[in-house]
């Protein structure tokens, strides 16, 4: 699959820093490509970039399952790899504006980081929209992240904005987020802490995709009950943070008697790599470190 107006775009980045070679500290740099024809942007004195991680299919065997899709985390730039976890920096942007204004630039440079890949035919991108976003924007969210997707040929229909944790007391704010992005086409997911929120979730919302933490999941009467509804509304179900070989067993028992594929993501699976056929081969995590030490952004 190819996207003229994407090549388009990244062909008059690429002339732009070849004939031009523009210094990322200027104000009219704001995206750009590396040597190896991967996007950057800045915000204030940091470069970003993207790296990705899969979601896969929970097996009933041994092994990872195939890949539906990769979700996109804002990464500081670094020739390696190795660079840092930015969300976070969301949460000190100085003003509701360049809380947008990051937001909407993390979720770019993944958009064009990804799909000018040619393993981006493989599965869905999932990108994460910021707490301090959803009150931070008044108008109509999700319909400027869409004209940029339009502007450079896109499928916003292969994109599934994932929104945070929401407390009962805002349920008000996620259903008129969760219609606004309806109203632009995008699939949604919600996250949960435990399978008892999310069961709750269901109740208040109508996501497409259910994003449930993985760490502590028991095969118990309430699982079974929530999977089963998910199942009958036709909702997608996506452990999140999976990194220990014992939850791992346990979503292999629920997978075996869930009505619906059961989907797996996290460290014990993969490293986020900004390559996407990285994944074609293992990448165990060889220091220890867990989801909190590398943190992705709660996503």
């Amino acid at each position: 699959m190819s996207f003229p107006a994407l090549e388009q775009y990244l062909a008059r980045l690429n002339g732009a820093r070849d004939d031009a070679s523009p210094d990322p500290s200027r104000s009219d740099c704001r995206v750009w490509l590396d040597d190896d024809g991967r996007a950057q942007g800045r915000y204030f004195n940091t470069t970003l970039t993207s790296v990705f991680q899969p979601l896969r299919r929970i097996e009933t065997g041994t092994g990872k399952g195939a890949i539906i899709g990769h979700e996109g985390f804002a990464h500081s730039y670094s020739a390696n790899d190795n660079g840092l976890y930015l969300w976070k920096l969301l949460d000190h942007a100085a003003s509701d504006d360049e809380s947008i204004e990051l937001d909407r630039l993390c979720r770019m440079l993944h958009s064009i980081n990804f799909y000018r890949q040619a393993e981006a035919v493989a599965g869905d991108l999932y990108l994460s929209v910021h707490a301090r976003l959803l009150a931070a924007v008044d108008s109509n969210h999700g319909m400027a992240f869409r004209r940029i997707l339009t502007l450079l040929g896109l499928p916003h229909e292969r994109i599934v904005l994932q929104l945070p944790t929401i407390t009962e007391n805002q349920g008000w704010l996620l259903n008129y987020v969760l219609d606004n992005y309806r109203r632009n086409h995008f699939r949604l997911a919600v996250n949960a802490d435990d399978v008892a929120q999310a069961a709750s979730l269901l109740e208040r919302v109508r996501p497409d995709v259910i994003k449930i933490d993985a760490r502590g999941v028991t095969h118990d009467e309430q699982t079974t009950r929530l999977l089963e509804d998910c199942a009958r509304r036709g909702i997608q179900v996506i452990f999140k943070r999976l990194e220990k070989a014992r939850d791992l067993e346990v979503l292999q028992q629920l997978a075996r008697i869930a009505a619906l594929p059961l989907h797996g993501q996290g460290f014990l699976w993969d490293l986020p790599q900004a390559a996407l056929h990285a994944f074609a081969a293992p990448a165990p995590l060889q220091d220890g470190r867990s989801t909190a030490e590398l943190d992705t952004g709660g996503n």
